[in-house]
């Protein structure tokens, strides 16, 4: 899968879980959503494009990815 098509699932997942007015429930929301559906090779390629810049991901994508990593 190409990582604009990444890049085009994550915000719009981030752009769902933007509308709960806590931030950090909103990561783990996305968190969660990510780990249970998406492959761990798209797990993995989502961030390694954070890894370089992240560029056209939204602030909240880049927030879960980031936890997605730990």
């Amino acid at each position: 899968m190409h990582n604009e098509n990444l890049i085009k699932m994550a915000n719009d997942i981030s752009a769902f879980f933007a509308s709960d007015p806590e931030h950090a429930s909103a990561v783990k929301g996305m968190v969660d959503h990510l780990t249970k559906f998406w492959e761990p090779r798209m797990r993995k390629a989502i961030i390694a494009h954070l890894n370089e810049g992240g560029e056209g991901l939204s602030d909240l994508a880049k927030d879960a990815v980031r936890q997605l990593k730990n």
